[in-house]
């Protein structure tokens, strides 16, 4: 039986996220987006399944600090519709809550509905970890915002569905493993993902990155990173709709690495059909 681990306790949204992607494996909860990562590395799980962003909240900042450090390959990606609902103790009300825990991306999925409300958002580590915490305190004043699994799990009732801002709330999320085996160009729309560091040059970045226009290649994605503390050169996480083997690839390539210090691929994917809905 394939091992699967992501960040979050049973119940969050990374482990809906692994039963859709591995319907009959066994899910291992980390504690941080560094672990489940090295939970694979080491062997002790085939795969990691971690978020990267929100359609609402923008991107998962721990996990792009974490994706130009690792050895690991990204296999793929899934887009997962996020709904959060407000969870409590089962003798609570909605005129009870004063106080609701969770991640802080789900905070901010939520904030119309806590100010309307006059809820207090209090941050915690894990949307399905704050569920515990509400067990453990057996305060009625105080809710959770997780899942609808997060609710069987830790039997809370839900007081109110469905809360999130957007109606369209999607997160995506990143599979993760050792293989390293490029998968062959079928005619698909790929992602390419990579990190480079850039010369320090005038307008590096610039011609860097023009011989993927000038080559009519798509980037769908640009994240710059200061690293080692200078703050002379950055090194950039980005992603491309493109497959390596590919001509426009190649000669846009050929730009990069001219003007790059170093180029490190990440993995190269097929694009998940939600991408394009």
């Amino acid at each position: 039986m394939q091992k699967i681990t992501f960040q979050g306790a049973m119940g969050a949204y990374s482990h809906i996220a692994c039963t859709e992607l591995f319907p009959q494996a066994e899910y291992i909860p980390s504690d941080t987006f560094e672990q489940a990562m090295e939970l694979v590395d080491i062997g002790e799980a085939d795969y990691a399944v971690i978020p990267v962003e929100n359609s609402f909240a923008g991107r998962v900042s721990d996990v792009h600090f974490l994706l130009p450090q690792t050895d690991l390959t990204i296999l793929g990606e899934h887009f997962l519709r996020v709904e959060h609902q407000l969870l409590a103790l089962p003798n609570a009300k909605l005129e009870d809550i004063e106080e609701a825990a969770s991640h802080p991306q789900a905070l901010a999925q939520c904030s119309e509905f806590l100010k309307a409300h006059q809820i207090k958002a209090l941050s915690r580590i894990d949307t399905a970890k704050s569920c515990e915490r509400i067990v453990e305190m057996q305060d009625k004043t105080r809710a959770a915002i997780a899942s609808k699994l997060a609710a069987e799990i830790y039997g809370l009732n839900i007081l109110a569905s469905n809360i999130e801002n957007d109606g369209n709330n999607t997160t995506r999320f990143l599979i993760m493993g050792k293989v390293k085996q490029m998968p062959k160009d079928d005619g698909s729309k790929f992602i390419t993902s990579l990190v480079f560091k850039v010369k320090n040059i005038p307008a590096a970045l610039y011609k860097t990155l023009g011989g993927f226009a000038t080559n009519g290649v798509n980037i769908t994605k640009l994240e710059s990173y200061v690293i080692g503390g200078n703050f002379v050169s950055a090194q950039f996480y980005v992603e491309i709709e493109a497959h390596p083997e590919s001509r426009e690839f190649k000669l846009a390539l050929e730009e990069l690495k001219f003007y790059s210090e170093s180029v490190h691929f990440l993995g190269t994917y097929k694009a998940h059909p939600r991408r394009y809905l």
